[in-house]
């Protein structure tokens, strides 16, 4: 059965202190991803010290592929919408891409150099 999530939750910090996760796309085919980070929504569940505005960033490598602040400002938001994944504060970041197999990481920041706790995830579509 192939893998339809994953996730991680950790503080974020700044510099070289973020929050890193990777994640690897396996077979032939290409595969579309939600990949998200998210602070704000996290409160509810008793995480006071969230981080306030997640910042996401997509690399292969050490290629930039793409970038998300405020997943509502995406070009694709409807899609994002659409796909069940958006994030349910509009302060957090989503990524809806298609990827060819291979690695990649996605990496947390603080907007503004802010710190607290995120999570990153990554949804198969």
């Amino acid at each position: 059965m192939p893998l339809a999530n994953i996730s991680t939750r950790g503080r974020v910090l700044t510099g070289n202190d973020v929050m890193i996760g990777g994640f690897v796309i396996q077979g032939t085919q290409p595969q579309t991803v939600v990949v998200r980070a998210r602070g704000p929504s996290l409160i509810p569940f008793g995480i006071a010290n969230a981080l306030g505005d997640p910042v996401l960033q997509l690399f292969t490598g050490a290629t930039p592929i793409t970038s998300n602040d405020n997943w509502q400002t995406a070009t694709n938001a409807a899609a994002i919408q659409a796909s069940g994944f958006a994030p349910s504060n509009a302060s957090e970041s989503a990524i809806l891409i298609t990827l060819a197999p291979g690695a990649y990481t996605a990496i947390v920041t603080g907007a503004g150099n802010t710190t607290g706790v995120g999570i990153i995830e990554v949804f198969a579509q």
